[in-house]
């Protein structure tokens, strides 16, 4: 039985995103995933980037089978682990890099904090943190889509929602890091690079 479960805008994104993270982490090193879900991102990103080591995380545990079974046959992923961002220390030491893909806006405020915090701890200086989703700029959403997506989010939690860049920048840089670039994706999205 295969267990992999398949997202559709991971299979749409994980290219674009690649290209991305392509230029931001480091040429070796170990690369933190945060919230890896299904596992499609970090099985495409180890498979593209074979002198990285992937750590792929999940606080979902029950999603660690489809995070193996995407995984399977590739050297440089080592077992997922269970993370909640909100539960310092983390499980994890050190990282030279992080990936945070789609979390930021499926979450309460209070683990985006916990992100910026945990990953100034684990990250060594010049250490990259990469995050991916849509975002509102100066308090406004970048489209139709996005504020309908923002209620839709905000109906099911109202902790969730599409976070202000402004704002999450703000937060890293309270915790250590800045924003080193803000890349426009497709589908409305960002791909924001904060580095310690």
């Amino acid at each position: 039985m295969d267990e992999r479960e398949t997202a559709p805008s991971a299979e749409r994104n994980k290219g674009p995103i690649l290209d991305v993270v392509r230029r931001a982490l480091p040429a070796r090193g170990l690369v933190l995933e945060i919230g890896s879900g299904s596992g499609q991102h970090v099985a495409h990103f180890a498979a593209a980037l074979p002198l990285l080591e992937f750590q792929p995380s999940e606080l979902d545990t029950a999603r660690q089978a489809s995070i193996r079974a995407w995984t399977r046959g590739l050297r440089n992923v080592k077992p997922a682990i269970e993370l909640d961002v909100m539960r310092h220390p983390w499980p994890i030491d050190a990282a030279d890099a992080i990936i945070c893909i789609n979390v930021i806006h499926i979450s309460p405020w209070a683990a985006t904090l916990a992100l910026m915090q945990g990953a100034a701890a684990i990250l060594p200086a010049g250490g990259v943190l990469v995050t991916y989703g849509p975002y509102r700029r100066d308090g406004r959403h970048t489209a139709p889509s996005n504020e309908e997506f923002d209620a839709s989010l905000r109906s099911r939690n109202s902790e969730w929602g599409v976070r202000d860049m402004e704002e999450v920048e703000a937060a890293a840089n309270r915790a250590g890091l800045r924003l080193e670039d803000a890349v426009p994706m497709p589908a409305n999205n960002f791909t924001l690079i904060l580095r310690r």
